[in-house]
């Protein structure tokens, strides 16, 4: 059982939750570097395990893979309807983030897992399967893409409840999953969500036919977590504030 420091970061600005797992990733390589240089060998507790959840205000996001036309909507409708827009350093393609969404960002040391990137997708997938079967719902892969479905293999029913989109650097990860809970998912009308058209997304609240309790919804996830990577959650504040971070 490794242990993962948790933070709920709650609303929190894309930039930031951005800036805040930079820097705990910079952190991370550099305590693992240090060590390696002074020892020659690895050190289970050189590096920190850390979980961050975060509701973003809403926001689009394009991933390192991601094309341009796949945002329907200019520059100036954007700002007149409030949303960002950022080019990020993950894998992947345009998404949205947003209120009601449970955004979670795992900074993990996989050398302490497990070096395989194809793994630990599945596994973050598998934490939102079977957090769906804790509500009834039947929560799937879908073949050749990354994320959680419903009805995958039904054509036109196709619907995706959770984007996944990751960063890794000498084995460290950053950014992670998208899970719509109580999302609006209008915003998603004005993009082509991770580049797959013809296809739906879903959220929680919709397939149940009533808003959820978001913290519930959270705990689920975060015991999922837990089960699935194998590890104990820990509730800590986190070693930076906006100001810290130049916000």
């Amino acid at each position: 059982m490794q242990d993962v420091l948790f933070n709920d970061l709650g609303q929190c600005g894309y930039q930031h939750a951005w800036d805040l797992q930079e820097l705990l990733l910079r952190e991370n390589i550099d305590a693992k570097l240090l060590h390696r240089a002074e020892t020659g060998s690895n050190d289970p507790a050189a590096t920190k395990h850390w979980l961050l959840f975060v509701e973003h205000p809403p926001v689009y996001t394009l991933g390192k893979s991601g094309k341009e036309e796949h945002v329907l909507i200019s520059e100036s409708e954007r700002a007149a309807k409030g949303i960002e827009y950022f080019h990020t350093n993950r894998g992947g393609d345009i998404t949205f983030h947003g209120p009601g969404q449970i955004v979670g960002y795992p900074i993990l040391d996989l050398e302490r897992f497990y070096t395989d990137i194809g793994l630990y997708l599945r596994n973050l997938e598998q934490v939102i399967i079977d957090t769906l079967a804790d509500y009834g719902l039947k929560g799937e892969r879908s073949s050749g893409e990354t994320g959680v479905w419903l009805e995958p293999g039904i054509k036109g029913r196709e619907r995706k409840i959770c984007a996944i989109g990751v960063r890794c650097s000498r084995w460290i990860t950053m950014h992670g999953f998208a899970f719509n809970v109580n999302t609006d998912l209008t915003y998603f009308d004005y993009i082509i969500p991770c580049g797959i058209q013809n296809k739906q997304v879903a959220s929680l609240e919709n397939e149940l036919g009533r808003p959820m309790d978001l913290f519930e919804v959270k705990e689920r996830v975060k015991g999922n977590f837990e089960k699935v990577f194998g590890v104990t959650l820990h509730a800590v504040p986190v070693p930076y504030t906006q100001k810290s971070l130049g916000m």
